[in-house]
């Protein structure tokens, strides 16, 4: 069975529980208003997803263990996107991995996805290639052939399209088996045919290294962090780090650690009853002492007071469901 939901989402918090298919954490670099449109397409066991966001923004991502996926731009030239700091351009594909990585773009970045259980991919590349799939960790990002990667781009925007506009063709059974075998068959060529950049000097090391800082900072996230303190718990120099950030998120260490909490704290405010919590409770939380400063910033970047968040709760994701959708979600999600 195939069904397809569309969102329009206004604050970023909202994708974590979107992107059920990996962990995605999204914070937007400038101010203004936050949109993201995103379409789910689910045909078997196979997922395909579109989506636009509005703002420059830096993101975290890690796939599902249990899925094989692939990412690529589908518009090219509107903004800039960089994957664990190499740049993607029109025609590559992202390998994406269950491996924790960082994103960064531009404002208005046109992105979709491909994501198959890993039972079955391994069951297409055999019948399609006749022998099984040889990863090569170092392939983070992909070229494959042009005619391959114009029918996967002409294909997604289909099923896209689809989702919108006429949901109820996907409910024809001739039609969602002809669209997963061919989206199947293309993305398996798309992985198997393809060249791969040579990765930059020092990339393979930095990857690691900003592992382990995202690692420190999911294990602290409710106290005042040092960079000294920060670079001997992951046991890099200040330099290295500083390096490897600048590389994969395209800021320093100290700053991206500000933005990530800038928007935790923006989450917990919209989470939070008024009437039960202050705002200084909520932001002493997570590591912000300095109040009066902290609300400047604040203020620089949401465009409001943190009390006037606290006073307003988010709303749920704006979904249009286009069909019946709740057995054959729950089937791909236990894929």
């Amino acid at each position: 069975m195939a069904w397809s939901r569309v969102f329009d989402l206004s604050d970023p918090s909202q994708c974590k529980s979107v992107f059920w298919s990996a962990d995605v954490e999204l914070f937007p670099t400038a101010k203004g208003s936050f949109r993201a449109k995103i379409a789910q397409i689910g045909i078997s066991r196979l997922l395909v997803q579109r989506y636009r966001v509005s703002l420059p923004q830096v993101n975290t991502v890690a796939v599902k263990p249990s899925r094989r996926s692939i990412g690529f731009l589908t518009e090219a030239n509107l903004s800039a996107f960089l994957h664990c700091g190499l740049e993607v351009l029109a025609g590559d594909v992202v390998v994406n991995r269950s491996d924790v990585v960082h994103q960064r773009s531009g404002a208005n970045l046109h992105y979709g996805t491909i994501s198959l259980a890993t039972d079955d991919f391994d069951a297409a590349v055999e019948a399609i290639l006749g022998r099984e799939f040889v990863e090569m960790p170092q392939k983070r990002i992909i070229r494959p052939h042009s005619a391959a990667m114009l029918r996967l781009l002409r294909l997604h925007k289909i099923v896209g399209q689809l989702a919108h506009d006429m949901p109820d063709v996907l409910d024809i059974p001739e039609v969602g088996r002809a669209l997963e075998n061919e989206l199947t068959h293309v993305m398996v060529r798309c992985l198997a045919e393809s060249a791969a950049g040579e990765p930059r000097t020092g990339s393979c090391r930095h990857d690691a290294i900003v592992a382990r800082f995202e690692e420190f900072l999911e294990a602290n996230p409710d106290r005042p962090l040092y960079l000294a303190e920060i670079c001997t718990a992951i046991g890099v120099a200040e330099r290295t780090l500083r390096a490897s950030c600048e590389e994969h998120l395209g800021m320093g260490p100290i700053r991206y650690l500000t933005l990530r909490r800038m928007h935790l704290v923006r989450s917990a405010l919209l989470r939070s009853d008024h009437s039960k919590r202050t705002v200084t409770q909520i932001v002493t939380d997570h590591g912000f002492w300095e109040l009066g400063r902290f609300s400047v910033a604040y203020r620089t970047l949401f465009g409001e007071a943190p009390s006037r968040t606290l006073r307003r709760s988010v709303e749920p994701p704006e979904t249009r469901p286009n069909r019946p959708t709740s057995l054959a979600a729950a089937n791909l999600r236990a894929a």
